[in-house]
């Protein structure tokens, strides 16, 4: 009997994302057209590691439910997960800390999408042999995610790894050499 294929469970921390992007790199509340194609998070995790992928999408929904964008998320292919909580309780961060502490029981792999260095810890235990993956800004990333790369901890950009973008954001990042292109700064 041949056995089942791995899955990459694909964790979005939407919040962070959304408020590195408007906060950090826009400076301003990001449009509609301006925030992640998250359809391109998940095929990206599928064509990278060759196996499917599911996506959670934490969701902090203490007064109303964006129903909008829950069913736009449910059309890619996402399990939206809206949690609430009382005032000041972080909802989002404790739902991933949680379903990063049970993917250790299991064989799956992990594709978190933060910069938040709140899930340091739960990754480093990931990195047990399993495929584990930080996606996000790669100037706004805890800088403990670097110190996981050695212990097998991928990292990837959602601009220039994911290509999870419409358009080119507004970033100053340091070019490898090997990329620069002058005709990219002789507009």
């Amino acid at each position: 009997m041949a056995e089942a294929p791995r899955t990459t469970f694909v964790l979005v921390d939407g919040e962070n994302i959304d408020a590195t992007l408007g906060g950090n790199i826009l400076g301003r509340r990001p449009r509609a057209d301006e925030r992640p194609r998250w359809d391109r998070v998940l095929q990206f995790a599928e064509e990278h590691w060759r196996q499917p992928a599911t996506g959670l999408f934490f969701l902090a929904a203490n007064e109303n439910l964006p129903m909008a964008f829950v069913q736009a998320l449910l059309a890619i292919g996402y399990r939206p997960i809206p949690l609430s909580g009382a005032p000041g309780e972080k909802v989002v961060d404790i739902a991933i800390q949680r379903t990063l502490d049970a993917l250790r029981d299991r064989d799956d792999d992990v594709i978190l999408v933060s910069n938040d260095g709140d899930f340091v810890d739960e990754i480093d235990e990931l990195l047990d042999g399993r495929r584990v993956g930080v996606a996000g800004f790669v100037e706004f990333r805890n800088s403990a995610f670097q110190q996981l790369v050695s212990a097998g901890l991928e990292t990837f950009d959602l601009e220039y790894d994911v290509q999870a973008f419409t358009e080119p954001l507004p970033r100053i990042r340091i070019i490898p050499i090997h990329e620069f292109d002058p005709t990219q700064f002789l507009l």
